[in-house]
């Protein structure tokens, strides 16, 4: 039966005709859309059983645009590199602190262009950049104070990918002490001064600016309500890295006598425009305090077991009330399909159980619940009104063959991978076209030579 959804006086410009569907809890075979001349999904047409004269064909299963709710662009550059002999989470961090510090405005630029085109090919319309390098080494200021998340929004645009750029509060190497010399270029000395500086960044067509805390310990507690202040007068996003390691829940314990994520909550960060990253060594006090408050959860598996930090209770979390989103933080790999089938599997590791989440929940939390996270709403569905954000992954590949269509979600969460992505679209707008980028002819060159060029 066709479902025909026109929204009045929205122009039409182009049509996609998508062999196979996902509308949030089905599959459909045959579903036109119609695309608006402001980007957006003008109507869904499902039993359109061949393309209408003029329509675009994606063949493969169409699902809306997947969100990387959690991104450091440069931690790309540490990829294989930091897999040499052995080493813990803070060994990690002094290899990444020595390629912060070649970071300019320029190479930043080359270099986050090259990694959104990458999410582009995976998929992804949208990412959360968690952006903490803000000034030059030493940290004086540029010409130009924001300069650096300048660099970031240009690159997204250059990729043909939307940002929400997390400006994020780092001033302290731990509960008060100063920053350490690779810290310095991330500080801007107060919230207050942080406040004033971000001010100045302003969103655009394709970029949405949220705030950041980048954790309990970077930030002072007597500071943290003015990070909350600032997101809640623009009632923008607000994101903070959680309990990821059990260091800093025992460093806020000697500090504060109580858990970070209590800290938290003492001092107004959590609620529903929060997102707490990884939340992974959790009390009971603390689920409950971020499902109450309706406080969101990223979770980053690919970087939470390549870092050895442990598997967050994603499950006790979404019972409790917080909605779970999926990120791939330091860039091991880029394939938010690969992060939500860990979300699941991990669970299985440890519960010894199976089917923990659907595929369904699994593509929600990859799509809408991980747009909603960076502040948009309107984004991943494949509704009318919502932005015409969509990516198609092939059902005829290696991984990917052989189960029936109507399986399509399950096969994407669970066969599929960033390779199987033949299209994706953003704004109405072909980004990936048949697995090449339309904007960065050759995204390899261009990751190779931009890493290069930080390396140092």
């Amino acid at each position: 039966m066709s479902l025909n959804m026109h929204v009045l006086n929205m122009h039409v410009v182009k049509t996609y005709w998508l062999e196979h569907a996902w509308l949030g809890d089905t599959v459909e075979p045959g579903v036109a859309l119609d695309v608006s001349d402001d980007g957006r999904i003008a109507a869904v047409r499902t039993g359109v059983h061949a393309p209408p004269p003029g329509a675009e064909v994606l063949r493969g299963l169409t699902v809306p645009g997947l969100a990387n709710a959690h991104s450091h662009a440069f931690h790309r550059a540490l990829r294989s590199v930091v897999q040499v002999g052995s080493g813990t989470f803070w060994t990690w961090r002094d290899v990444m602190y020595k390629v912060a510090q070649n970071l300019t405005p320029e190479s930043y630029f080359d270099l986050a262009r090259a990694v959104y085109a990458e999410m582009a090919l995976a998929g992804i319309t949208n990412v959360g950049e968690f952006h903490y390098v803000h000034h030059a080494p030493g940290g004086t200021p540029y010409a130009d104070p924001n300069a650096m998340g300048e660099a970031l929004i240009e690159a997204a645009a250059a990729a043909g990918i939307r940002i929400t750029l997390l400006d994020t509060a780092y001033l302290s190497s731990g509960f008060g002490e100063a920053p350490s010399e690779h810290q310095r270029r991330f500080s801007d000395g107060t919230a207050e001064a942080w406040a004033e500086r971000i001010s100045a960044l302003k969103p655009r067509g394709h970029a949405l600016i949220g705030a950041a805390v980048h954790s309990v310990r970077a930030v002072p507690a007597d500071q943290l309500a003015t990070v909350a202040r600032w997101a809640e007068e623009r009632q923008a996003p607000l994101h903070v890295h959680l309990s990821e390691q059990t260091a800093e829940n025992d460093a806020c314990q000697a500090a504060h006598g109580c858990t970070p994520t209590r800290l938290l909550a003492d001092h107004g960060v959590l609620g529903p425009r929060t997102t707490g990253v990884h939340n992974t060594h959790l009390t009971d006090e603390d689920i409950a305090l971020l499902g109450g408050t309706a406080t969101g959860t990223c979770m980053c598996p690919t970087t939470e077991r390549d870092l050895a930090d442990g598997i967050g209770p994603a499950g006790r979390l979404q019972q409790a009330g917080s909605p779970l989103s999926l990120g791939s933080d330091s860039h091991a790999v880029i394939d938010l399909l690969e992060e939500a089938r860990a979300m699941e599997l991990n669970e299985r590791l440890r519960s010894r159980t199976r089917g923990h989440w659907t595929a369904n929940a699994l593509l929600a939390a990859a799509t809408a619940d991980g747009h909603a996270a960076l502040g948009l709403a309107d984004a991943g569905r494949l509704e009318v009104g919502a932005l015409a954000d969509f990516t198609t992954i092939a059902l005829d590949t290696v991984r990917t063959a052989g189960p029936l269509p109507r399986l399509g979600a399950e096969t994407a969460v669970f066969a599929a991978s960033a390779a199987d992505v033949r299209h994706t679209v953003v704004g109405g707008r072909h980004v990936v076209r048949d697995g090449a980028h339309t904007l960065v002819p050759d995204v390899p060159s261009a990751l190779a030579e931009s890493i290069a060029a930080v390396r140092g």
